[in-house]
């Protein structure tokens, strides 16, 4: 009987994973067409997206605010 909770509890977390992982790159590319058309037109992205304020890079700056968009729904 235990193991059959630990299996449940493994597909649990496995399940959780791969949808952490499907919203973040979801959220990634939008944040990342936004930031990279943003840049093009010249428009300080940065500002707009939280977390993205010090980042340095374009890819950093997106991952760094992607980041902080999924601490508010997980």
């Amino acid at each position: 009987m235990a193991n059959t909770h630990q299996s449940a509890d493994v597909f649990m977390k496995a399940d959780a994973s791969s949808a952490f992982w499907g919203m973040f790159s979801l959220a990634f590319a939008i944040l990342f067409v936004f930031a990279l058309a943003s840049s093009v037109l010249g428009v300080q992205w940065r500002s707009v997206l939280p977390g993205a304020e010090n980042a340095k890079g374009l890819v950093g700056g997106v991952k760094a605010a992607v980041y902080t968009f999924m601490s508010y729904i997980f």
